[in-house]
This record gives C-alpha cells, structure tokens and sequence, in this order.
C-alpha cells in the first residue's frame, strides 16, 4: 500500500471491501465531497454514506477504487487512482482519476475533490 494518512487509506480500502458506513468513516462530520468536481457537492458524513450506499447496489461487484500514486504536501494529499466494477448486467466498468484531499486536525477528511471524466464512465454504463 502507498503510504498515505491514516483517513485516506481507509476511503480507498473501504471502497475495494464495499463497505459504505467505513469510506463515510473516512470523513469528518461535517466534511465535503465533489464526486465528480463540477457537481453539486455532498456535504457532511451522513449524506457522503447515504450517497455511497446508494450507488453500491448498481453493480455486483463494486470491485473499488486502487490508489497508484499518493503525494503528500502538509495537510493535503493528491492520489492518481483507478476504479473498476460490474454492473447487475455483467457489464465491466473501468474509469480512473485523481483525488485530492483536505485534512482535519483529526486527521479524517475534510474536503475531497474527484477528478475523472464521468461521461466516460456513464458510456460504460449504458454500453
């Protein structure tokens, strides 16, 4: 594994295991995620899991988010990652992006910004 904070670690090993309740554990009470940057933010832990448990029913499996690269600047932290999946259908999905995190005094994350390209992943999805 790369070496990454604690919190964000934990956002991408609870995204490979499905499991909504740990990746919104990653986050601060309050914190914010832009999935992908340019839509509505999702603001505070609850709506992050409630948004999460929400798109994991679509595929079987959600085989998750694989970090490929981290680097680390104080408080912040970018990961160049790719996401792979299967729909209900049997249709494989595969996008890759960047992440960029903001951290809390806690250490969990206060802010992330996705950065991929979601008409590609959508096309994969309509086939």
């Amino acid at each position: 594994m790369l070496a990454m904070p604690p919190a964000v670690t934990q956002f991408f090993t609870a995204s490979q295991s499905g499991d909504a309740d740990a990746w919104a554990g990653a986050f601060a009470a309050d914190g914010v995620f832009h999935d992908p940057v340019g839509e509505p933010p999702i603001v505070g832990r609850a709506a992050i899991r409630e948004f999460i448990a929400s798109v994991l029913p679509n595929f079987s499996p959600f085989l998750g988010l694989t970090p490929r690269e981290a680097h680390a600047v104080g408080g912040s932290v970018a990961v160049s990652w790719s996401g792979a999946a299967v729909t209900g259908s049997g249709v494989p999905v595969n996008w890759s992006g960047i992440n960029v995190y903001d951290l809390d005094e806690d250490g969990l994350i206060s802010e992330a910004r996705a950065y991929f390209n979601r008409a590609i992943f959508q096309a994969q999805l309509t086939g």
